[in-house]
């Protein structure tokens, strides 16, 4: 019988990256809160889609009942993430 392949969570920074669709969730399950980037526009360039407009969300980590903190809207990933780091580390210390 073949054994199944435990799935790699990708982290970042010891928190997790997990990707559904076209967003990307960063934190732990059991911390107060969370981010979600939301690719809201983007490219085809060749085989790949860059992300051109990305939107910024830090919400409490409750499933059914996350409330909305903060929200911003950045141009590409890279600078998105910079910013929803910055977030969660402030959240996650100060409140």
């Amino acid at each position: 019988m073949p054994s199944k392949k435990k799935e790699e969570v990708l982290t970042y920074k010891g928190k997790m990256l997990l990707r559904r669709g076209n967003e990307i969730y960063y934190g732990n399950p059991g911390e107060k809160y969370m981010v979600v980037f939301r690719v809201a526009e983007s490219e085809k360039l060749g085989d790949l889609d860059i992300s051109k407009k990305v939107v910024i969300e830090l919400r409490t980590n409750k499933e059914e009942n996350s409330m909305l903190i903060k929200q911003a809207e950045r141009d590409g990933l890279y600078k998105a993430f910079d910013i929803g780091f910055f977030w969660l580390e402030d959240a996650l210390e100060n409140f």
